[in-house]
């Protein structure tokens, strides 16, 4: 049975930092895309990161660039999210997702439960 599991959301104050996990089990993920996106309330889910555990290939979207950074531990099977210089905006239910390819919702086969991550003073 496939599982992600998301950890490390929490409140945090705007500029603060935090650091998301997801661990992965249950197959071998060598071939998959991992990705994060994130859900505002009365929003869709939107892409946030993605990183193919073959090469190490990253993708972003435009309003995190230069603010988060997607990494992997093979050895683990888990992939961080690391996000600093945090907005109100960034607010949403983050989740982990494995799939085949890039940054359309529709490509990745697994997901997380998802994990709340709270920016405000």
């Amino acid at each position: 049975q496939v599982q992600l599991v998301e950890s490390g959301g929490g409140l945090v104050q705007p500029g603060g930092s935090l650091r998301l996990s997801c661990a992965a089990s249950g197959r071998t993920f060598s071939s998959f895309v991992m990705g994060w996106f994130r859900q505002a309330p009365g929003k869709e889910r939107e892409f946030v990161a993605a990183i193919n555990w073959n090469g190490g290939n990253t993708q972003y979207t435009d309003s995190v660039k230069g603010r988060f950074t997607i990494s992997g531990d093979n050895a683990k099977i888990t992939v961080y999210l690391q996000m600093n210089s945090l907005k109100p905006e960034d607010t949403a239910v983050y989740y982990c997702a494995a799939g085949r390819a890039g940054t359309n919702i529709h490509s990745y086969d697994y997901w997380g439960q998802g994990t709340q991550v709270t920016v405000s003073s």
